[in-house]
């Protein structure tokens, strides 16, 4: 596989890993025994503001979905480079392949197969990537 493939299946899984994420809000089920109602009605003052467990909930779950976008866009963008621009990036690109690791690790530990293996193969398109990307001679 080229540099450019593999950022581009990168880009699109991440796309479809924003989307499935994005597409489960709320991100529960009253069938789990983790009632919205429960997070929502326990409101607490935060400098200044009073927020519930909901919110943070809620704020967190699509602050992800936005920096899932903002990865997609990277890893597009990073296939777009000719080689000799991409060794000028090869900081971002393995920070952002270290990023899906980490995202693969905390999969592992707290979701459900179709996170983990949606981050796993965006690790390893990354890490490719990234290893191929090698400085100009």
């Amino acid at each position: 596989m080229t540099v450019r493939l593999l950022y581009r299946v990168a880009a699109v899984l991440i796309l479809l890993f924003d989307v499935g994420h994005s597409a489960g809000y709320p991100w529960s089920d009253p069938a789990w025994g983790a009632a919205p109602t429960i997070m929502q009605s326990g409101h607490f003052r935060v400098f200044g503001f009073t927020r519930t467990y909901w919110d943070f909930y809620v704020g967190f779950g699509l602050i992800v979905s936005v920096f899932l976008l903002l990865a997609a866009i990277l890893a597009w963008q990073l296939g777009s480079l000719p080689p000799q621009s991409r060794a000028l990036v090869r900081v971002t690109a393995w920070a952002l392949a270290l990023a899906f690791a980490a995202v693969s690790l905390l999969s592992v530990m707290y979701f459900f197969a179709i996170p983990i293996l949606f981050a796993f193969a965006i690790t390893v398109c990354l890490v490719g990537a990234a290893s191929l990307s090698r400085p100009a001679a």
